[in-house]
């Protein structure tokens, strides 16, 4: 039974911080006026940099404020 129960809090876990990833993220694409993802369809090199750049920042928070 403890076996079960460490899986469903890790899933909920892990659920969460997705959702708060995928929050973060559109919050970001909101404030910010440049369009990424037009942006990256063009080819523009640095617009991925910043996305990716801006999602491992949200999942180092992430993280954080999950096992604090």
């Amino acid at each position: 039974m403890a076996i079960v129960q460490a899986v469903a809090a890790s899933v909920g876990w892990t659920f969460l911080a997705v959702v708060l990833l995928y929050a973060g993220f559109r919050l970001f694409d909101l404030l910010d006026p440049i369009d990424y993802q037009h942006e990256i369809r063009n080819g523009n090199l640095a617009a991925g940099i910043i996305v990716a750049a801006i999602i491992l920042s949200l999942a180092a928070i992430v993280v954080t404020v999950i096992l604090s």
